[in-house]
């Protein structure tokens, strides 16, 4: 028999991960060695999803992999970040992994830019949702066992009373026509509390309500740049008990 190959899961806490690193786990192609997440160096939290770092670590515990943090500078520099994942990528390479897994489903722009970067370090990309169903994923993700909140939405769509709501069949029965049910467009962020790849549940308590708008451009259909402006709601959870079974180390990473 073929010896497994090594991949590392880029983990955002979300349930797209989340099921994207089920099925690596249950395919025998792979080896999952690790986790990794980029966290902002200032605020501890992972990108739009909001989630402290704290719980990625208590995700971690419970799924039993070892995290690599890699903190970002927050300074809107594109090329901080490009040369913060390269880095880890060679360190990869370095390690024998040659593999790192995603959850992306649609974006063939997000898919074109890993790729390209994966390919000057000699690793690849490995998707194991893409171009599924996103009503099928998630009829998949339910059947499962596991179980997801919201922690973060587009203004346009959602309003603060919908932060932390469980993403079931009821709340994907009453989204906006526009809306992906995976949010696959960006329109809302979940975390991941339960699940076959879990230990133990995790406790969140919900917290403050933010809201955060962001400035940025776009071309209209005649390549005319536009500046826009955007919003999302975060919920802040907290840990309402430490996860203890299942513990890994985790290692952090400020590149």
């Amino acid at each position: 028999m073929a010896a497994r190959k090594k991949i590392s899961m880029s983990w955002s806490g979300g349930k797209d991960s989340a099921l994207s690193l089920y099925r690596l786990m249950e395919d025998d192609t792979f080896d999952v060695v690790s986790l990794h997440t980029t966290i902002d160096t200032n605020l501890k939290r992972v990108g739009l999803h909001g989630i402290h770092e704290s719980i990625i670590e208590a995700q971690a515990d419970v799924i039993g992999l070892p995290l690599t943090k890699l903190y970002l500078d927050p300074s809107g520099d594109h090329g901080n970040y490009n040369r913060l994942i390269k880095n880890y990528c060679e360190e990869l390479h370095d390690e024998g992994v040659r593999y790192i897994g995603y959850g992306d489903i649609f974006l063939e722009d997000l898919k074109n830019y890993r790729d390209k970067m994966l390919a000057t370090a000699g690793l690849a990309g490995v998707y194991p949702l893409w171009k599924n169903d996103t009503t099928n994923i998630l009829e998949e993700f339910w059947k499962a066992g596991f179980e997801t909140l919201l922690c973060s939405a587009d203004a346009q769509y959602f309003s603060e009373n919908d932060l932390g709501a469980a993403i079931d069949s009821g709340f994907v029965s009453k989204l906006m026509p526009k809306v992906d049910p995976c949010g696959e467009n960006g329109e809302f962020h979940s975390v991941t509390i339960d699940g076959p790849i879990f230990n133990k549940r995790l406790e969140l308590i919900p917290g403050e309500r933010v809201l955060k708008t962001y400035d940025f451009k776009t071309k209209d259909e005649n390549g005319q740049i536009l500046e826009k402006k955007s919003a999302f709601w975060f919920l802040d959870f907290e840990l309402a008990t430490a996860a203890t079974d299942g513990r890994s180390e985790g290692t952090a990473k400020a590149q």
